[in-house]
């Protein structure tokens, strides 16, 4: 089906297909764990990544080579205000640094074999290159501080081409995937979502981004203020929080976090803005929580309440914040960790290990 023509019914048709991750298969990973020659549980989150692999692919040591990170690149209207310490110009600039394989997350993702796909589903410039995924939407999203971000019809379309991608990546072998974005000014956008979707106020909610120094950040504060109080988005519809306050590169990461939960694959959130669109996915297909794994808490302070919103724990904790998917393709290398310790620890049994005196 092609994005252009999805309806919000098609949208919720195909959320009602989601199934939930298998628990037979979590307990049943979770007593192999626990056979292994070590302390029941000490081997803390890998342990519960592995029951988590296991539940939602339904295999007990699925096969997780295959992984994609897809950055979704997108510009935001609301950088008139000036709320960021770059220009608009550095999305496309950056977005031919992805294709051209000199970004951080490219260096990431070699190391970790995974391939990178650039989606620009809502730059504010015509970009042309033989590695570039066009679905563009929109040239950028219009300024929310003056009204929507986009329309509703747009936001649908935004989900629709993250949905789509990942149904093509995966019947080209994806089995994992990890959320990456670009777009100056995004987290001016994911902390408005975030205050809306969990109750945080915008000062709890809003952090430095890009690096901008303290009267920045308190005219970014009131910035995303104005248009919250002027858009008055419903916490009880993600669809309008999207539409009104969001970025089109967040709308296609909801599709790519809600695709990937329909065709039973993990997904590794990255950071911030990553998380908001999680937030967003999980209200509209709450399965979808499920699927996703937190992968490490970013320097925005509102990124671990909107993690604790969604009920995730970050697995590794390394101050970053340059968004792109490099926590989530870093995360990659944990995962499989996690999956080789229980594919190849042997078991108190095959050792002749004695196990416990005290149950």
């Amino acid at each position: 089906m092609n994005h252009m023509e999805w309806t919000e019914q098609q949208l919720q048709l195909y959320i009602q297909e989601i199934q939930m991750p298998s628990q037979a298969h979590a307990e049943a990973a979770q007593q192999h764990s626990d056979q292994l020659t070590k302390p029941p549980g000490s081997l803390g989150k890998l342990e519960l990544v592995a029951s988590q692999l296991a539940a939602i692919t339904g295999e007990l040591w699925p096969d997780m080579s295959k992984r994609t990170v897809v950055i979704m690149a997108g510009d935001h209207g609301v950088c008139e205000e000036g709320v960021s310490a770059f220009p608009s110009s550095v999305t496309p600039q950056m977005v031919y640094n992805f294709l051209n394989g000199g970004a951080a997350v490219n260096v990431l993702a070699r190391a970790a074999h995974a391939d990178v796909v650039c989606v620009d589903i809502g730059v504010a410039a015509k970009l042309e290159h033989e590695g570039l995924v066009s679905r563009k939407v929109m040239l950028g999203t219009n300024n929310m501080v003056k009204g929507a971000a986009m329309t509703r019809e747009q936001a649908i379309q935004g989900i629709a081409v993250g949905i789509t991608l990942a149904e093509d990546l995966y019947a080209k072998g994806t089995r994992m995937f990890a959320t990456g974005e670009m777009g100056i000014g995004n987290t001016t956008a994911s902390a408005a979502i975030v205050s809306v979707m969990t109750g945080l106020t915008v000062k709890q909610a809003a952090g430095r981004g890009t690096g901008i120094h303290d009267s920045m950040l308190q005219h970014k504060i009131s910035v995303i203020e104005k248009a919250i109080t002027l858009n008055h988005p419903s916490s009880s519809d993600p669809l309008d929080v999207l539409s009104k306050v969001g970025g089109m590169e967040i709308a296609g990461l909801v599709g790519v976090i809600i695709g990937a939960a329909k065709l039973r694959c993990p997904v590794v959130l990255d950071g911030y803005i990553s998380t908001a669109a999680a937030l967003l996915a999980a209200a509209l297909a709450p399965i979808s929580k499920g699927y996703m794994i937190a992968s490490h808490q970013s320097q925005e302070p509102g990124h671990i309440h909107a993690l604790s919103a969604l009920g995730l724990a970050p697995c590794i904790q390394l101050d970053l914040r340059v968004g792109e998917g490099t926590g989530a393709v870093l995360c990659f290398h944990f995962i499989d960790a996690a999956l080789k310790l229980m594919q190849e620890m042997a078991t108190f049994a095959s050792a002749g290990v004695d196990g416990r005196t005290d149950t």
